[in-house]
């Protein structure tokens, strides 16, 4: 879907001369999430923003759906691929409604059309269309906003989308609402999306291949899983931290603790348990968090119909030290 060859960008000012991106080749397949991830100054942003040609391309190429992009039509190009923005860029004196539909009104598309495309992206950010439809971007919380920035990027349903550390500028507890928001509309609408960020954490969460860059070049590319249980090199390892086991934990399942044992189903059960519940899929970071705060020490698992299947403790969690990584299989 997007094919990166030998792509660099240099900046030149007078006689000197600075490598921002450096001979980077790497694709991303139909559908996937790929996060840019690295530290200020690593080339990240200049990267994503060479895929619209708001950066000029020094030497290789960049394809999309096998096109060379310098081969397009520039309108034509930035019309195709959705573009979200960390303060969202909504235009402050039009309408919600207006925002929207900026790119399917160049597109020609009739008043009909875009109404109810308008009330469909609205439903899938969870905001109600009728309450939001005459109001301004100033008038919304900047979580609201920033989900009308994302309903924008895909009112012409680009196959493509890239999105510049989208919920960077927004509290740790809307960040992670609107994180699990764009997940589950991701699995709806299978866009292929290049993610920039500085959040380790985030990449894990969101991404399904993370390319980690330094100085202009790629470091390592691969998945989450590939990143935290084998870095390439120590700029890698350095990167994404000491703690890479409890951050993989992120990427399991309580489900995948219930396929190593049994030992918890029905064991430790009571039909009248009145202690803290969790969900079969949720992550294990999230279930050890839970465990820890837990006044017993234990909590029940239940599935999607709130059935419970039985009681996790902490030293459920021994069975991870007795199974090599990369005998667990991670499920996206």
């Amino acid at each position: 879907m997007i094919e990166f060859q030998n792509v660099t960008k240099i900046y030149e000012s007078g006689d000197k001369k600075v490598t921002a991106v450096n001979n980077i080749n790497f694709h991303v397949e139909p559908g996937e999430i790929c996060v840019f991830l690295g530290p200020s100054g690593c080339g990240k942003t200049t990267l994503l923003r060479m895929v619209n040609r708001l950066i000029p391309i020094t030497s290789g190429s960049i394809e999309v759906e096998g096109k060379n992009i310098n081969s397009m039509d520039i309108i034509k190009l930035r019309r195709s691929i959705g573009y979200v923005i960390q303060h969202n860029g909504l235009f402050p004196n039009m309408t919600i409604e207006d925002n929207i539909n900026v790119v399917p009104k160049m597109l020609g598309w009739d008043q009909n059309r875009m109404k109810n495309r308008y009330s469909e992206l609205m439903e899938m950010m969870g905001l109600d269309p009728g309450q939001f439809q005459k109001r301004y971007p100033y008038e919304l919380s900047g979580g609201q906003q920033q989900r009308i920035g994302i309903a924008r990027a895909l009112a012409a349903d680009p196959p493509v989308m890239l999105m510049d550390e989208p919920f960077g500028a927004l509290d740790p507890v809307i960040r992670d609402r609107l994180q699990n928001e764009f997940l589950r509309i991701q699995k709806e609408m299978k866009k292929t999306i290049l993610f920039v960020s500085h959040d380790i954490d985030e990449a894990i969460k969101l991404g399904d291949k993370v390319a980690i860059f330094d100085t202009g070049k790629l470091m390592q590319i691969g998945t989450p899983d590939e990143i935290l249980s084998n870095p390439k090199n120590d700029f890698v390892r350095d990167f994404v931290g000491d703690d890479r086991a409890l951050k993989r934990l992120t990427l399991l399942k309580v489900r995948d603790l219930m396929v190593l044992s049994d030992r918890f189903r029905k064991s430790r059960l009571n039909s009248e348990w009145h202690g803290q519940v969790i969900s079969v899929n949720e992550n294990l970071k999230t279930a050890l968090s839970q465990l820890l705060s837990a006044p017993n020490g234990e909590i029940c698992v239940v599935d999607d119909h709130n059935k419970k299947l039985g009681v996790l403790c902490v030293s459920d969690f021994n069975l991870f030290t007795e199974v090599h990584p990369k005998d667990i299989s991670i499920v996206r």
